[in-house]
């Protein structure tokens, strides 16, 4: 496999990261289709195809992040590309439009462990898997760490002009993106004396289970900017944060 450009994108059993998987695979990657339940994720490798294998990930439990890098390095001996897509919106299944389900989770009201529970997958996850899979990175060429935020992390956007609709949803969800988006700088500032590159991807308003399928994109454009950003070239930036319309405000 050290021939072989390597990629790992999580929570890719379903939604967007399903997509990248099979975009990334598309172009001749060999894709590791990180879940937390095993099964779900192999069933999701075999409608990537050949190229793709499932690892067991939950971006929650260090064991569980030690030892997907463990298998990682054992059965493929490096990463090139690191995709964190894994993250949640919400605490159980609530269900209705999204603006009902936001309002649970406002920072005045939202409950304590709820808000920590949103923060532990959407910020916290993303430092630890981000931190163990950096050996293996450094024995790849031309490495790429995406990180997939999201347009309701800007606080630019929430807080100007026409920006009515991101200030009602704005509550723990959007405070973790907005957090997330500061852990892609410090990324991307620390490893760019190595050349790895760390960029952050918004989805737009996918149609996903984040947001019970109310939303207006199809996953293959969700997915479209991610991949981008996995496969820029040696003269690409890092430190971004985009969609697939161009940069997006801070």
């Amino acid at each position: 496999m050290q021939d072989k450009r390597i990629a790992l994108v999580t929570g890719a059993n379903q939604g967007i990261g399903l997509q990248i998987a099979k975009d990334l695979a598309a172009k001749g990657i060999v894709v590791l289709v990180g879940s937390r339940n095993l099964e779900n994720g192999k069933k999701a490798a075999s409608e990537v195809g050949a190229s793709a294998h499932a690892v067991q990930l939950d971006v929650t439990d260090q064991k569980s992040i030690a030892a997907a890098a463990q298998r990682i390095e054992a059965e493929f001996g490096h990463l090139d590309i690191l995709v964190n897509n894994a993250g949640i919106s919400k605490i159980g299944h609530p269900q209705g439009p999204v603006e009902e389900i936001v309002r649970k989770g406002k920072f005045s009201t939202a409950k304590l462990d709820d808000i920590r529970a949103i923060y532990e997958t959407n910020v916290f996850g993303v430092i630890a898997v981000t931190q163990a899979m950096l050996p293996l990175l450094r024995k790849g060429t031309s490495q790429r760490i995406v990180i997939v935020s999201s347009g309701v992390g800007s606080l630019t956007r929430t807080l100007g002009e026409g920006g009515e609709h991101l200030r009602m949803l704005f509550g723990m969800y959007s405070g973790s993106k907005t957090a997330l988006n500061a852990v892609m700088v410090g990324l991307a500032l620390d490893l760019a004396p190595e050349g790895i590159k760390v960029n952050a991807a918004c989805p737009g308003y996918t149609k996903t289970a984040l947001n019970n399928f109310h939303g207006t994109r199809t996953v293959e454009e969700g997915a479209r900017e991610a991949v981008r950003l996995a496969l820029l070239g040696d003269d690409g930036p890092t430190g971004t944060y985009s969609n697939d319309e161009g940069p997006l405000p801070w």
